[in-house]
């Protein structure tokens, strides 16, 4: 595992941990699934596309785990159970472990393994880009949970001791 994977298991780890307790707040299974007007992704949507992110780009691509992402069920998925959703988020968790871990020196320093779209961002880069992906749609269900049901609790995003707690 390289320095920089390292640096980023703990943030990768925290956040999905978080997203998961996030998951957990909802009040239920239906909840996940609404969302408000001018919002397109119900948090479920947006747990289930970091989770086919994750497993397909640092799971499979880089780990080797042979994880096939479905895309469009990610955003075409309407209903769920929270457990199910869960079980998607401990998926990732496992698959950017497994992706992490591997990662050698080489691989990171080269552009990464597949093309992003037209793009061929270096590895490094592109490792860092998913985890504020992860981070932005974090916060995105956080939101849209507290306008949904007025709750204002908090899953406990971002907090340093979390990270410090992962290494």
């Amino acid at each position: 595992m390289t320095p920089l994977a390292t640096d980023l298991l703990p943030l990768f780890r925290r956040d999905l941990r978080c997203f998961i307790r996030e998951v957990g707040l909802f009040p239920d299974d239906a909840a996940l699934w609404r969302t408000v007007p001018g919002i397109a992704n119900s948090a479920g949507n947006l747990a289930l596309h970091l989770s086919g992110n994750l497993q397909h780009f640092v799971g499979a691509v880089l780990g080797g785990t042979g994880y096939a992402r479905q895309r469009e069920r990610e955003f075409a998925q309407r209903e769920g159970t929270r457990a199910s959703v869960v079980a998607e988020l401990e998926a990732a968790l496992a698959a950017v472990e497994a992706g992490l871990t591997a990662l050698t020196p080489d691989v990171q320093a080269a552009p990464f393994p597949v093309p992003v779209g037209p793009h061929h961002p270096p590895t490094g880069i592109f490792l860092m880009h998913l985890a504020t992906h992860l981070a932005f749609h974090l916060g995105q269900a956080g939101y849209l949970r507290r306008a949904l049901t007025g709750d204002p609790a908090s899953a406990g995003a971002m907090a340093v001791a979390d990270l410090l707690e992962q290494r």
